[in-house]
């Protein structure tokens, strides 16, 4: 299905792309359906020209840039941008200052955006390439042509200062995208969703930053809006980050769950809680290049394809009682922040428990008077008596001892006088 026209699908590309070139260069402008960058500046901080401009080559054709123009001015790149037919793999052409002036001026007058509407008449004045038309008295250009076809010339020459509106990033982002069609089945909604990441990619990486949350809207059509509202799809992730296709997982995943109460006709993207993440310097460790998803990546999307419900995490607590050393979370709750006021240590005798407590202790089998649990158990140290809830109704008294099995490794058992031998928890 068809999200947009041709127009303003070349309009979103642009402007990713753009976004895409601010991390070279603060100064990049969208003109003639292409992407300037003036990067002279920047040639330092990257290692030199040749060092930059390796770098954006390498990223622009996984980008999918068909062609890239070196030049001097950005009205010489342009024109010598015209040279070039989109093909398969990224094709580079390019001049220095000393070439630029010949490799001007073997170049076709409609080459320059300027003398494109006055074609038919450059033809029959036998100025085909830029050298004759420069070669003609200025004063008759003027006249004839007008001042602005002059002064592009000057500009691509570099006898001109050139002046553009450089891009300027919006400080959040929100992006609307509008379908042609209606899309019926949620799933369908991945087509427009995949084009705003792409964007978000592109603002992310220029802004240096990630994030930890996205906000999928999508509104239905004029004809029943009236009677559904429009649906919101939220996304979290423990932590922040740049990864727009682990984000297209989570976002394929939660809307395979979701049924559309009415057919959509636009979506909207937006990011929460951008945080700061500034690139690192790669490592040549072979531990530190893995390919695969990340153990944190793993977990979300299984929470987002089985339910928060599904996959959960221990979370340790500092209290005496023994049925509440430990509590389970979904696993994709956000780890909380320190406090900035100093918290007393964990006890260490509760450190030394074991990490995996059961949510009901497990009665155990018994062979004479020893417990069994997948094979009779040997006791290695205990026990340790442990007494809470005294002051209710139902308190406790338990004989904890360490303990192990043959097949389970250690395991963390306990007694009651009353009811017998239990476990209660398991070491990795």
């Amino acid at each position: 299905m068809q999200a947009a026209s041709p127009a303003a699908l070349q309009q979103e590309q642009l402007q990713a792309l753009s976004w895409w070139a601010l991390q070279f260069s603060p100064r990049v402008c969208v003109l003639e359906a292409s992407v300037l960058l003036e990067a002279s500046g920047s040639e330092r901080l990257f290692g030199g020209r040749r060092a930059l401009l390796g770098r954006i080559q390498e990223q622009a054709q996984q980008q999918g840039v068909p062609c890239m123009a070196v030049a001097p001015t950005a009205l010489a790149a342009l024109a010598l941008l015209q040279t070039l037919a989109p093909q398969d793999g990224l094709q580079l052409v390019g001049c220095n200052s000393q070439q630029l002036q010949a490799t001007l001026d073997a170049l076709p007058a409609t080459h320059l955006a300027a003398a494109r509407p006055h074609d038919i008449t450059l033809q029959q004045l036998g100025c085909h390439t830029l050298g004759p038309l420069r070669a003609l008295p200025r004063g008759g250009v003027s006249r004839r042509f007008g001042a602005d076809l002059l002064r592009a010339i000057d500009q691509a020459y570099g006898l001109a200062a050139e002046s553009y509106a450089w891009v300027q990033l919006p400080e959040q982002f929100t992006q609307r995208l509008e379908f042609l069609g209606r899309i019926e089945v949620a799933s369908g909604l991945m087509f427009g969703v995949h084009r705003l990441l792409l964007q978000l990619k592109a603002w992310l990486l220029a802004r240096q930053c990630g994030t930890t949350g996205l906000v999928l809207r999508w509104e239905h059509d004029l004809q029943r809006r009236s009677e559904a509202a429009s649906g919101t799809l939220s996304v979290r992730t423990a932590e922040a980050t740049r990864d727009t296709t682990h984000l297209a997982r989570l976002l394929a995943e939660h809307l395979a769950r979701t049924t559309l109460a009415a057919p959509v006709v636009a979506i909207t993207l937006e990011a929460l809680d951008v945080q700061a993440q500034p690139d690192h310097t790669p490592s040549l460790l072979p531990q530190d290049q893995a390919s695969g998803d990340s153990l944190q990546q793993l977990v979300e999307r299984l929470s987002a394809r089985l339910g928060p419900s599904k996959v959960l995490r221990p979370q340790a607590h500092a209290d005496h009682r023994t049925p509440q050393h430990q509590s389970w979370q979904p696993a994709t709750w956000a780890k909380p922040k320190p406090r900035q006021t100093s918290t007393p240590p964990f006890p260490a005798a509760l450190a030394q428990q074991p990490p995996w407590l059961l949510r009901q202790p497990l009665a155990l089998a018994m062979h004479g008077d020893r417990p069994l649990y997948q094979g009779q158990l040997t006791r290695l140290a205990g026990p340790e008596r442990i007494e809470a809830n005294w002051w209710d109704s139902a308190p406790t008294r338990r004989d904890y001892y360490l303990a192990l099995s043959e097949h389970a490794g250690l395991v963390w058992i306990y007694r009651e006088p009353q009811t017998g031998w239990f476990l209660h928890g398991i070491y990795g």
